[in-house]
């Protein structure tokens, strides 16, 4: 995890690259008109951004991006000279600032509510459950061969199918007493055979 030290001294250069880039992109006319933005007007630009990103609870990995392109929207509409005015007072740049705030902010929070997840990335838990279930199933049938008497067998499958005690006596003709008997003599060898 990087050291909010390492973060404060690389912000300044990374905005700057920002900035610049933006700059060569839109093709300032002159050299003297790139050199109009102080750095203090970027830096305050920047960390107003950045309140901005905080109250809006976007993520802090969009919160560059963010900025970028609120940077490129004032170098498209707001007067280089006017930077370091952006904060002061209540003029059309302000305006305009503050427009290119809430653009930006409203696009990443659509975007982020827009992009569900890929079905095939979430795991169905309902998937995990019924091949455990189905795993569980083929141990207790196999344990049931291995200790259980026919008639065991034969009740704990008609239990397993959703058959209650006395739909299970009815089918096999004998009394329901006798069914829970044997459930539960075949619940108590399996369970010793699984040590339970």
């Amino acid at each position: 995890m990087k050291s909010s030290i390492t973060n404060t001294i690389r912000k300044p250069y990374f905005m700057a690259v920002v900035l610049g880039t933006a700059l060569a992109t839109m093709g300032a006319d002159t050299p003297a008109e790139a050199s109009e933005i102080s750095p203090t007007a970027i830096n305050n630009v920047t960390r107003y951004c950045t309140a901005c990103w905080r109250n809006a609870r976007l993520p802090q990995d969009d919160w560059n991006d963010c900025t970028q392109e609120v940077l490129c929207r004032l170098l498209k509409s707001v007067p280089l000279r006017a930077w370091s005015d952006l904060l002061k007072h209540e003029t059309e740049e302000r305006r305009e600032f503050v427009r290119a705030i809430d653009a930006v902010k409203k696009r990443f929070q659509r975007n982020r509510t827009r992009s569900p997840l890929a079905p095939d990335l979430v795991a169905d838990v309902r998937d995990q459950q019924a091949a455990e279930r189905s795993d569980d199933r083929q141990a207790i049938r196999i344990a049931a061969d291995r200790v259980l008497s026919p008639r065991q067998q034969l009740i704990l499958n008609l239990l397993c199918d959703g058959y209650d005690v006395a739909e299970i006596a009815s089918e096999l003709g004998v009394a329901p007493e006798r069914v829970s008997d044997e459930k539960y003599k075949a619940i108590q060898r399996l369970r010793g055979y699984f040590g339970a």
